[in-house]
């Protein structure tokens, strides 16, 4: 790419010194200028304490303007930021921290608290997102006295001078390593992805030719920043705009959420499946099925009236005031996106993946196709692995800028993702139209052989379960050639409705007669077993599949 990532950000920070960056939800904001200002903190911080070019820098907490700024700080130094998603167990922390070969550690004081410093033996010091405190300087006395010293060093280096012309970045290259990021991913098997600047920025200039958002507009960061695709999308190209962002600091439930969208009305919404499938299920199916609106929508002339009311309805849902939803990270159900097309709910369907930081396909909802993730981007080419591709289906493989550098310390695992000819092998199934669509079919990891040889999408019949009554959430296993459904129960509707543990047995049973009358013969299932607990999902709320089918696979 021609274009620089840090220049981009050089640039933003200059030309909108005056207006708000970042805002905590419900808490203090930031403008450009501040943001400029602390991160020429934290490069005095670096310098003093030998932090070199390429250096590792971990960083974990919630998102917030903080870890904003801590991330910004270190790849505009030209140090790696090693993002570590707050939910980890603190062995898996210490795991990351170690093998990324991190020489410091930005972390939030209650996650700080559940860690065990002495098994991070590399680490040169700990300091606090929020305020910058040490919280253990390792033996390490000069960050104490850095850190105390810190504004007087601050002044003597800007002369008590610092506007927009004293905002100056080191040169980055795009050849550069920008990121180490650590994805447990469905497979369970945690991998350091090594994402160069040349993969952010040409993230960011896809974005900015091809979505529509513009200097001022609102953002609401809720998607872990830790993650490439609320980091992509939330945070970096957004910045690189002149955007305010604001962070929601605490988990964002659905309520949370709405209620942040109706507040801060943003300008693009990005979303996980499960949020939206979410809101068709509660709020829409049950007025579909049971009310007026239902019978409505059988009547010629007065249906597009009842699909213009829930169509707007939505789309208050979600602030009244963005161009659209764009929605990805995992598989969409069918029958939600026909319902959201056939009411003109201005939504795109995305695909993407942390090695490509993350984008690989997207097309603005009014150019969308039905069943497709997306056209392929510019910055990357694409290939199906089968003979006809846009019949038959084959492994998905990308080429080009967005691509990663490969798997930090680890070239058996980057050999097998990235072929010599520099082919990323996706381990997603699809197939292309001629116009370079996507259509994903299903991860190959979790593709079931059938008995005569068929291949069997279990998410396919995921979908159909997860849309019946009293199934919140479902995996599909083969076991001895069978054929199980393991269903996670809509306890809250269960609890309403009164119904006994021997009722939703009977439930199950009539769902399974019904649904295998709807599914051919060999993709039938044998039985569906009640699972007590919501199944364990990555950060991408993709379930972590190996867990349940008996499979270690990687």
């Amino acid at each position: 790419m021609k274009e620089n990532f840090i220049q981009f950000i050089e640039d933003s920070i200059r030309k909108n010194w005056d207006i708000n960056a970042f805002t905590d939800y419900k808490g203090e904001s930031m403008k450009y200028s501040d943001v400029a200002g602390k991160i020429a903190r934290i490069h005095i911080v670096f310098r003093e304490n030998k932090i070199e070019k390429g250096d590792k820098v971990a960083l974990i907490g919630k998102n917030s303007a903080s870890w904003a700024v801590v991330y910004l700080a270190t790849i505009s130094y030209g140090a790696v930021i090693v993002p570590i998603l707050p939910d980890f167990k603190p062995n898996d922390v210490h795991h990351i921290v170690n093998h990324s070969d991190s020489v410091l550690l930005f972390a939030s004081e209650s996650i700080f608290e559940t860690l065990d410093e002495s098994k991070m033996t590399k680490l040169n010091a700990i300091l606090s997102i929020s305020d910058m405190s040490v919280l253990s300087d390792k033996g390490n006395k000069n960050i104490n006295e850095t850190v105390t010293d810190l504004e007087k060093l601050f002044e003597k280096e800007y002369n008590n001078v610092f506007g927009p012309e004293q905002c100056s970045f080191p040169e980055v290259p795009n050849e550069d390593l920008a990121v180490i990021s650590y994805t447990s991913g469905t497979t369970g098997f945690s991998k350091g992805v090594m994402i160069p600047h040349n993969s952010l920025i040409a993230n960011v200039v896809y974005a900015n030719n091809n979505m529509p958002l513009e200097p001022g507009d609102n953002i609401v960061s809720f998607l872990p920043l830790a993650h490439a695709y609320g980091c992509a999308f939330e945070f970096l190209w957004p910045f690189t705009l002149g955007c305010h962002i604001t962070f929601l600091t605490k988990t964002p439930s659905p309520q949370v959420i709405l209620q942040a969208f109706s507040e801060i009305r943003p300008k693009l919404v990005l979303a996980v499946p499960l949020i939206i499938e979410k809101i068709y299920k509660k709020q829409i199916l049950p007025a579909l099925e049971k009310g007026v609106a239902g019978k409505l929508t059988k009547v010629p002339g007065l249906n597009k009236v009842v699909y213009n009311k829930i169509r707007k309805k939505l789309i208050d849902v979600f602030g009244g005031n963005f161009h659209e939803v764009v929605i990805g990270g995992a598989p969409l159900n069918k029958d939600v996106e026909l319902f959201l097309r056939k009411i003109r709910f201005p939504f795109s369907i995305g695909y993407g993946m942390t090695e490509c930081g993350p984008l690989i396909s997207y097309a603005n909802w009014d150019k969308a196709r039905l069943g497709a993730a997306g056209k392929i981007v510019d910055t990357l080419e694409v290939k199906i692995d089968s003979d006809d591709p846009y019949n038959e289906v084959g492994e998905i493989f990308v080429r080009g800028e967005n691509v990663m550098m490969g798997y930090y310390k680890n070239p058996e695992a980057t050999r097998e993702a990235l072929d010599e000819d520099g082919w990323l092998h996706t381990g997603d199934l699809g197939l292309i139209d001629k116009d370079n669509y996507i259509y994903i079919m299903g991860r190959s990891k979790s593709m079931i052989l059938g008995a005569s040889g068929q291949n069997i999408y279990p998410e396919e019949i995921e979908a159909k379960l997860n849309n019946l009554n009293y199934i919140m959430e479902s995996v599909v296993t083969d076991q001895d050639n069978k054929l199980i459904a393991l269903v996670y129960p809509d306890y809250e509707a269960v609890d309403k409705d009164n119904i006994s543990e021997a009722g939703l047995s009977k439930i199950m049973d009539n769902h399974l007669e019904n649904l295998n009358k709807d599914l051919p013969a060999f993709m039938n299932l044998s039985k569906i077993k009640i699972h007590p607990e919501e199944f364990e999902k990555t950060p991408k709320k993709s379930i972590k599949r190996f867990k349940y089918t008996g499979h270690q696979q990687d």
